[in-house]
């Protein structure tokens, strides 16, 4: 049997309240300090327990290797993600199960309706990444293709096979939404959009896709391929697609999360709100950037290390420290990149050993 703890995170991402995440945040940690033997030691070590903490701000944030080296679990998972492969090898992926699938489905289905769907629309959603019968074990994939059964419509599909990006579907499945003016939602690891605007240059292929098209990229190229500044890639977008930078979506996701971050561009056009671009922190979700030596909380606009305390997490381990770094813009925060000599890792590897470059 479940303990209460689990519907009341649900409850909270359903219908979530500002003066509830602190409690919820305390119930939850008490919850994996009893039932996470590997947390509740690492809590120990730093004389943190329920007694003393008092604030979802002393919860003791695990650092995202420790998924690599121990089961993180509160419950029996009912299905387990593990982290693309890293410079160290397959053998270092780290490993992220779910005990309470219903947890995870929930936080990513509302947090990307609400920023890539907020005019409430259904969409072909066109998916450059693999499928889950390709990468069964990729949280990413999972994602993907949970948001296209929930929201896509029926013509939706991938375009990422064993050989990697499938070239001539999707620009026939481009072509295609550009003569019937149907707009159309594109999703994808940024070095297969890289890939795709590539081949549109070399060969003089312009598209103009209809009105409301969209885009979600996600993915870094974690020094592994040639880099493209965000400012460029959104220039492409629009010169080669035909997709406006309010309608083009950045997600940063983690393996070792069960919650995702958007770009609020496109929440904020459709609200006719005038914001700078930074990711949007879900309400059942505090991120916290922090000095790295003092660990102390830093003012907007410096740069430090992103902590995330996020309720999803409920069956694992709420508080994670990264190797991400960014700096806080008003409610949000920026990513920039990652730590000085952090493992080089991401969805786009996953792209990338497709392409077997």
């Amino acid at each position: 049997m479940r303990e209460s703890v689990v519907d009341k995170v649900l409850e909270c991402i359903h219908s979530p309240t500002e003066e509830g995440f602190e409690s919820l945040a305390l119930e939850v940690f008490a919850f994996q300090y009893r039932r996470n033997p590997a947390y509740r030691q690492f809590c120990d070590r730093r004389g943190a327990t329920p007694a003393k903490v008092s604030s979802w701000q002393e919860i003791p944030p695990v650092p995202t290797v420790a998924f690599k080296e121990l089961d993180l679990c509160c419950a029996l998972p009912a299905l387990v993600f593990l982290t693309s492969g890293t410079t160290q090898g397959q053998e270092r992926r780290g490993r992220h199960g779910f005990p309470w699938l219903e947890i995870y489905h929930a936080s990513l289905l509302k947090n990307f309706a609400d920023h890539l769907l907020p005019d409430q629309i259904r969409l072909p959603m066109l998916i450059l990444a693999p499928s889950p019968d390709l990468l069964p074990h990729s949280s990413l994939s999972h994602m993907l293709e949970m948001v296209r059964t929930a929201y896509g419509k029926e013509e939706s599909g991938y375009f990422v096979g064993q050989g990697g990006l499938d070239l001539p579907g999707i620009l026939q499945a481009l072509t295609k939404a550009e003569e019937e003016g149907e707009p159309v939602c594109l999703l994808g690891t940024s070095f297969a959009f890289v890939h795709l605007l590539d081949f549109c240059q070399q060969e003089g292929q312009v598209f103009h896709l209809a009105e409301g098209s969209r885009l979600m990229d996600t993915g870094g190229f974690k020094g592994r391929s040639r880099d493209v500044p965000g400012e460029e890639l959104y220039r492409l977008y629009y010169e080669v697609l035909g997709i406006a930078q309010d309608f083009c979506v950045n997600e940063y996701g983690m393996t070792e999360m069960g919650s995702q971050f958007y770009d609020n561009t496109l929440k904020s056009y459709t609200l006719r709100c005038q914001q700078p671009r930074y990711k949007d922190v879900p309400p059942w979700v505090r991120t916290r950037i922090i000095d790295p030596v003092t660990f102390e909380d830093l003012p907007e606009g410096r740069i430090g290390v992103l902590v995330h305390y996020d309720l999803a997490n409920c069956g694992s381990v709420m508080a994670i420290q990264t190797e991400d770094l960014g700096y806080r813009i008003q409610e949000g925060f920026e990513l920039i990149g990652r730590a000085q000599g952090a493992e080089a890792r991401g969805c786009s590897l996953s792209m990338e050993e497709l392409q077997n470059i």
